[in-house]
């Protein structure tokens, strides 16, 4: 179901280029007077991107216009892009997005930009070989529908790494210190700073996990935390997949988990931002003494202006997933 949707989403933006294209002919001047008024314009399509933004820039020295495109907290693999989020890419400065199959749209979009001094930060392929293949693992529910002959599906949360936050932070700041080179002392400094926080969180998770009474953690819902249980060597088990489309468990899926949460004697069942909790409900109530908690961890898949406008930050947001998983870990 989800790779229907994402084929879907690359004809409906292939027309939005087109329509675009026709609608847009006339505005070429507009476009260049703000260049030369030297208003950059970053586009970034999830929230991780445009903190990371925001904090490389600091005080923004040069005005920077930046974008969030999912600013209504619409998740990654469900969003589809409106004629008018084609066109804030088409003439942006700088594109930062994930580059996994939820933006296969992308490509169509970044064909017919307009202005040709763009540059693109793809999150995937800066990691290249540290990128993760999206696995099943034991007792998860797979899709509906399996992978073309030869598709290679990466698992596309890449932000949920600490360490590789500040590897893509540094390819950020190095487009921004090109963009603007007058300020790109300022971007750098900036960076160190941020990768020195980056570093104190990740030693505070490993120390966490260290300390910890259970190395395992339980889904009963999607699973977008492999990177993050990978950096500390956590194993885990899951309704679905970190992409998957369903919303239904299966019997054996429920039951699968709830004899884990017994075998294991797990304190805890987790959901991800957004969930409705019933499937977790369900492998709790299954359970044979019923007393896991269940508790979220926040995917940052859903966060929206509103969030930022109360403050949410990458950071901030890392540090209460540690709180949650010291109490899922205890």
């Amino acid at each position: 179901m989800m790779r229907f949707l994402n084929k879907r989403g690359r004809l409906i933006a292939a027309l939005m280029v087109a329509c675009l294209l026709l609608a847009s002919c006339g505005s070429k001047t507009v476009q260049d007077a703000d260049n030369e008024n030297g208003k950059f314009r970053i586009v970034a399509t999830i929230f991780p991107e445009y903190d990371w933004v925001m904090k490389i820039l600091g005080d923004n020295p040069a005005g920077m216009e930046v974008t969030l495109l999912l600013d209504q907290g619409v998740d990654l693999h469900s969003y589809q892009p409106t004629v008018n989020d084609i066109m804030k890419i088409t003439d942006c400065d700088l594109f930062i997005y994930v580059g996994g199959e939820s933006d296969a749209w992308v490509e169509d979009a970044l064909k017919e930009a307009v202005n040709p001094d763009m540059r693109t930060v793809n999150l995937l392929d800066v990691l290249g070989s540290a990128a993760k293949v999206e696995e099943l693992s034991e007792g998860m529910q797979g899709e509906e529908e399996e992978a073309e002959a030869g598709e290679t599906e990466y698992d596309e949360h890449v932000w949920l790494s600490l360490k590789n936050a500040a590897l893509l932070c540094s390819a950020i700041e190095e487009v921004l210190s090109a963009i603007d080179p007058a300020n790109a002392d300022t971007y750098r400094q900036n960076l160190t700073a941020y990768q020195d926080a980056l570093d104190a969180l990740d030693k505070q998770y490993a120390q966490t996990v260290a300390a910890s009474e259970t190395k395992t953690l339980l889904f009963g819902d999607r699973f977008p935390f492999r990177y993050l249980t990978d950096d500390y060597g956590l194993t885990y088990y899951a309704a679905f997949a970190g992409c998957a489309a369903e919303t239904e468990a299966s019997f054996e899926t429920v039951t699968f988990l709830a004899k884990k949460v017994d075998e294991l004697s797990l304190p805890a069942v987790l959901i991800i931002d957004g969930s409705d909790g019933k499937i977790a409900e369900t492998i709790v109530s299954n359970t044979t003494d019923k007393s896991a908690k269940i508790l979220t961890l926040d995917s940052m898949q859903s966060v929206s202006y509103k969030d930022l406008a109360a403050g949410a930050d990458y950071l901030s947001i890392m540090e209460q997933d540690l709180a949650v998983l010291r109490e899922a870990l205890n």
